[in-house]
């Protein structure tokens, strides 16, 4: 029996996100996607308030960042889970694989101000993702990653399907828990 893994790998996330991750974050408001449950979290922020050692970013508003990353490294916001998602598990590659905007770090873009435009931007860069990743086919999947995936260079492209589906189902869980905890405090 032919098994058809283009539609497999693509239904697994798209069936999480629409089913799960993107419902959880409708009604986010600017005070949760900006809320900080503990002191010292890394968010993204005005640039001129951030006290990180690192920045990125294009615009006024700046991920934070550290290298080497402290261990244990800050707790995170909801604003930069979603730039993390948006930018790390999901924009560099369609980038790199699908011809995406240009987004080979954090520094080429722009992050959103407000809760409504980082859901307009996650939105835009997943449907560009689950967009490339349907139209790959067999031979696409079987294809190496090559040298813009590090790590992944010699993978196949269904292996990194796979990473970034477990990646976007981790950081989404991380997302609608600090909904709940914000919703409870």
């Amino acid at each position: 029996m032919d098994l058809d893994w283009n539609h497999f790998l693509t239904e697994q996330l798209d069936w999480h996100w629409n089913a799960h991750l993107r419902p959880r974050l409708d009604g986010l408001t600017d005070d949760e996607y900006f809320w900080e449950p503990v002191a010292g979290c890394w968010s993204v922020r005005p640039r001129a308030q951030s006290k990180a050692p690192i920045t990125f970013g294009a615009g006024e508003y700046v991920f934070e960042y550290a290298r080497p990353e402290p261990t244990p490294p800050p707790v995170t916001t909801i604003a930069w889970r979603m730039a993390h998602v948006m930018v790390g598990c999901l924009g560099q590659r369609t980038a790199s694989h699908f011809g995406g905007p240009p987004m080979a770090s954090y520094n080429d873009v722009t992050f959103a101000g407000t809760a409504t435009e980082a859901l307009a931007q996650l939105d835009e860069t997943y449907a560009r993702w689950i967009a490339g990743v349907r139209g790959l086919g067999a031979a696409g999947l079987s294809r190496k990653c090559g040298p813009a995936e590090g790590p992944y260079a010699d993978a196949s492209l269904a292996e990194l399907v796979l990473h970034i589906n477990r990646e976007v189902i981790h950081h989404g869980a991380e997302l609608a828990l600090l909904r709940d905890l914000y919703r409870d405090r």
